[in-house]
């Protein structure tokens, strides 16, 4: 696309008049993304329910790596029939990568987690405004059953075609209020586009979300629960929507905080609700508390297709919206997504502070969550520093997997040599620093949270924790010593092939067991001098040895706990 045909899409988006504010919405991060080559504009006729997330899902399953991933916007949605859509559509755009969730959350990654722990302490209530960008356009009453003026004006992709049954919302956040306190909720859930004034409603039951409890005392009450949905709005509010969070806390509020000053809100149109005043589209209705209807199937982050099951669902009673409105829509599904990269860049410090300050665990380095394919939850590596006391890791392998109901089916502890972003370092560590019988844990009756439900115990699973950590000295790591594999860096890159990319360990180094008469031999290997090496191994012959035995060293009476058994 042409230069000035970009400048004339993103023009629409430069808003003169705003509200006071201490953040971005979703116009001036689109723009910032754009400003640092992070948006990829697609301004032909895309197909959302065949073509639009399996294009973008390619930089996930193509080998693109993270560092080159965008955002897409759509400017021209289509779907089978031929039907041309009026707003364009956004995937990617708030966590395609870490880079773009760093350009929405206006901080350098290394204060994300610093900043995340802040805000869920010091929350900062919201500042009521009386009018806003988000109700610019309103539809309601009998105006919502004139076509193409509800939900079946809105260009929402489908996610996994050949699969689900329908458009679903993939960033939809769902804000409804505790009727006994009044304190909102903002939860991201999937919503099935029913017909064009009815939505489903997926509350994640097994994730115990906030909506859910409203759902249940609603019903006790024999009343609809009122309920706002939110499609696109300031990053900052997204990445709350994501966040799990204590019941009692505001996620608007803990968005404020992120974003340093009060987040806008506006009474909603329908709905006794306060809504985000800059959000892209709102749908407001009420969700039925007697009847369920079936629901899904739909592809989820846990790598697998959620089949048909009853769920709840949203009668439409308006939709508000701003004049150049964007609909934002998850890349979910199988993981790397953007649904794991907006919770991922949160949940590992909310997990760290957890072991580290609330429970005061000492030597606690790191918490990652593997993210490829396992959707974070299933495996988490905590890092420790060299010479943790043995009681001190359990106490964290314990803690972690009671954090949260539905987190920590595999959960491994290992040094700081160790990088638990590695699945294959993780590995490394389990088969050489742990002896199953002595450092593996298995605690019963954990709850499945969100994947497939076994066929065995009603679908309950257990906690393994492993401890891979190194329980004494070992022999130095194989490979070349660090000054070596630097100076070959040098080489390679003199003879001009392929830039590299260091996967640790890429260089060899000491785990405490290195004899100073071996540490000699093997200098005296690098001056090329290793005949005189020879020469004195053939005065210390033996002849009441077995083969494969350690060799004693001067000063030294513990031989190596690993022993090499290359042929």
């Amino acid at each position: 696309m042409d230069a000035s045909r970009s400048k004339a899409i993103l023009d629409r988006y430069r808003d003169a008049a705003r509200l006071p504010r201490d953040y971005p919405d979703l116009h001036d991060h689109l723009l910032a993304l754009a400003e640092a080559d992070k948006l990829i504009i697609v301004d032909e006729p895309v197909n959302k329910d065949t073509e639009m997330h399996p294009l973008v899902r390619w930089q996930y399953r193509g080998g693109i790596e993270e560092p080159d991933r965008k955002a897409f916007l759509f400017t021209r949605p289509t779907d089978s029939k031929g039907r041309t859509f009026e707003h364009p559509v956004l995937i990617a755009g708030l966590a395609g990568s870490r880079d773009i969730y760093r350009i929405g959350f206006g901080k350098p990654l290394d204060q994300v987690g610093a900043r995340w722990i802040e805000a869920l302490a010091t929350p900062i209530t919201p500042r009521v405004v009386d009018q806003a960008p988000c109700q610019e356009i309103v539809i309601e009453g009998a105006a919502l059953d004139k076509p193409g003026m509800a939900l079946d004006g809105l260009p929402v992709p489908i996610s996994t075609p050949g699969w689900d049954n329908a458009p679903y919302l993939a960033s939809a956040h769902y804000i409804t209020a505790d009727p006994d306190t009044g304190i909102q909720n903002v939860g991201n859930y999937r919503g099935q586009i029913k017909t064009p004034r009815r939505l489903g409603m997926n509350p994640s039951v097994e994730l115990r979300a906030g909506i859910y409890a409203h759902w249940e005392k609603r019903r006790a009450r024999n009343e609809p629960l009122p309920c706002a949905v939110v499609l696109g709005c300031p990053p900052v509010i997204s990445y709350a929507a994501v966040q799990k969070m204590p019941e009692n806390l505001d996620e608007v509020a803990v968005a404020g905080a992120l974003a340093g000053g009060p987040i806008n809100v506006v009474r909603a149109r329908t709905v006794p609700l306060m809504v985000p005043a800059e959000a892209e589209i709102v749908i407001e209705g009420l969700i039925d508390t007697r009847w369920l209807e079936p629901e899904a199937p739909f592809g989820e982050s846990h790598g697998y297709v959620n089949l048909q099951e009853y769920n709840a669902f949203m009668e439409v009673t308006a939709i508000t919206r701003r004049r150049n409105p964007i609909l934002t829509s998850f890349i979910s599904q199988v993981t790397p997504s953007e649904s794991s990269v907006i919770r991922k860049v949160a949940m590992e410090p909310v997990f760290y502070n957890y072991l580290r300050s609330t429970l005061s665990i000492r030597g606690v380095k790191k918490v990652a969550m593997h993210e490829p394919l396992t959707s974070l939850y299933a495996v988490i590596g905590i890092q420790f520093e060299r010479g943790t006391a043995e009681s001190e890791v359990w106490r964290a392998l314990n803690a972690a997997q009671v954090l949260h109901r539905f987190a920590g089916k595999w959960i491994i502890a290992v040094d700081d040599d160790i990088d638990p972003d590695n699945a294959d370092a993780l590995f490394w560590a389990m088969s050489y620093r742990c002896q199953p019988q002595h450092d593996l844990q298995v605690v019963e009756r954990k709850d499945p949270g969100h994947g497939p439900r076994g066929p065995r115990d009603n679908g309950e699973t257990a906690a393994v924790l492993v401890n891979a950590m190194l329980k004494g000295t070992y022999a130095p790591v194989a490979l070349p010593q660090r000054e070596f594999m630097e100076g070959a860096r040098k080489l390679w890159e003199r003879l001009g092939l392929p830039p590299l990319k260091p996967q640790p360990p890429w260089h060899g180094y000491d785990l405490g067991h290195w004899p100073p008469a071996l540490r000699e031999q093997a200098e005296r290997a690098t001056r090329s001098e290793y005949f005189v090496t020879g020469e004195e191994a053939a005065k210390r012959r033996r002849d009441d040895v077995k083969m494969n035995d350690p060799v004693a060293q001067p000063g030294d009476n513990k031989p190596p706990i690993l022993s090499d058994d290359t042929e």
